[in-house]
């Protein structure tokens, strides 16, 4: 069954357009949340040849928000992430994400020229996305989210999930996505996966695994530095 297409805004560079980065919004936001942060790194000097593609999800009822309708890549049933989950609609969704690289990939950028990275539940869904998609990528970035699926995460991975960098950044006061769940998440990846741990958080090479310590279930400045250069190295100007 067809997927319905994602909107989304778009970014174009500033140079000659040679790689993209996809990320993808929490629960209850849309693409123009991280449109700040994407007009950021666009004016690095490193960073002027990258398009951002920064989708809208579906507004669906969220069970664990009293049913309420809002902006949802899939069904959360428990703020706990202690429940059963969503398979239908998060493998919906990477249907339609993974048609969003696939548009890229058709302007001409290379599938290797391509970071999908997200925040929380979008986070979520780059995971689940990039390392069982039949592409690969440039790498993953992942920002205060987790692994989904994880009795089935692995028959799902592509063949060459394990060699896809990976970011995976978390803030240790968390109190949404419990630290706990970031460390098994991040455990899976290079146990079950067999993604290699990096020593440097900012090569894109192998699992870059951060805890930033006081953050909580958001972002900051020594987070965004990380992931620019880690951008970077993924992505360097050719």
């Amino acid at each position: 069954m067809a997927v319905p297409a994602l909107k989304f805004l778009a970014i174009n560079p500033i140079q000659r357009h040679t790689a993209t980065v996809i990320f993808v919004h929490g629960l209850g936001d849309t693409g123009h949340g991280w449109w700040p942060v994407a007009e950021l790194f666009k004016g690095d000097p490193k960073l002027q040849h990258v398009k951002w593609v920064l989708p809208h999800s579906p507004t669906r009822k969220v069970t664990a928000n009293m049913g309420m309708e809002m902006p949802s890549w899939f069904d959360i049933y428990s703020f706990g992430f202690n429940t059963e989950e969503d398979e239908n609609g998060m493998l919906e969704s990477a249907r339609a994400i993974n048609q969003l690289i696939a548009n890229e990939i058709d302007s001409g950028v290379d599938a290797s020229r391509i970071v999908l990275g997200g925040f929380s539940q979008g986070a979520t869904m780059s995971i689940l996305t990039g390392l069982t998609g039949e592409r690969k990528l440039a790498g993953i970035a992942a920002l205060s989210g987790w692994l989904p699926l994880p009795a089935k995460f692995k028959s799902l991975a592509s063949s060459y999930a394990s060699s896809i960098p990976v970011f995976y950044g978390h803030g240790s006061a968390d109190p949404l996505v419990k630290l706990e769940k970031c460390e098994a998440s991040a455990e899976f990846l290079a146990t079950e996966l067999k993604i290699p741990r990096s020593n440097n958080r900012r090569v894109a090479s192998g699992l870059s695994h951060v805890v930033y310590q006081g953050l909580t279930h958001t972002t900051n400045q020594e987070e965004l530095d990380d992931l620019k250069e880690w951008i970077i190295s993924a992505l360097p100007p050719k």
